[in-house]
């Protein structure tokens, strides 16, 4: 039976970062599809209590985050620009689209920031207060990009203490390699693998 205490977590499933965008993950766009069916389902349901009593997102929102773009980028440490305040790029993928989420937590205006918890909401909250302060218990967290981003936020959600489950099939990699050591990385963290 499920209740207000899980919590779903969709990390930065914004256009940069799907097909033809500036910094693009292969399989993003089919990500962001399955994500948007999960949560249109969701809102569909008719059932008292759904899986996810909240669903909230995270986004990269990158004004000016020093040395975190490279010219040229070194894809390890330094990036093509992406994610800029203002532009499409930083929006949520169109196929997530019509969703709502209960909140949005903006990372990286002025420097990297790949976990989630890096992030605030526009109040100012953080996302560990935000969770805690709805009783929040468990988080299954899904997005972009597994081997970064998700690896980061799922770490983070594990150290401060919540039951976390990654969502495998609703997330893509950078790399193969990578991302099959960040999986095992969060396995050996006590993470839930699904």
């Amino acid at each position: 039976m499920a209740s207000m205490t899980r919590a779903l977590i969709v990390v930065d499933v914004q256009n940069d970062f799907c097909e033809g965008g500036s910094l693009p993950v292969d399989g993003g766009a089919r990500v962001a599809y399955d994500i948007g069916q999960l949560l249109r389902e969701r809102a569909a349901s008719k059932e008292p209590e759904p899986t996810y009593g909240l669903v909230v997102a995270t986004k990269d929102h990158h004004i000016d985050p020093g040395d975190h773009f490279g010219n040229p980028p070194d894809y390890v440490d330094s990036w093509p620009a992406h994610c800029v305040v203002g532009t499409d790029g930083e929006a949520f993928h169109p196929n997530l689209d019509p969703v709502s989420f209960d909140e949005i937590f903006r990372k990286g205006e002025y420097a990297a920031a790949y976990s989630g918890f890096e992030g605030a909401a526009k109040g100012g909250a953080t996302l560990v207060d935000w969770l805690r302060e709805r009783g929040v218990e468990e988080v299954d967290v899904c997005g972009l990009a597994t081997d970064y981003c998700v690896r980061a936020t799922v770490l983070d959600a594990r150290a401060a203490g919540f039951g976390t489950t990654l969502l495998s099939d609703l997330t893509a990699g950078v790399a193969a390699e990578r991302t099959a050591a960040a999986i095992e990385e969060m396995r050996a963290a006590g993470v839930t693998v699904l």
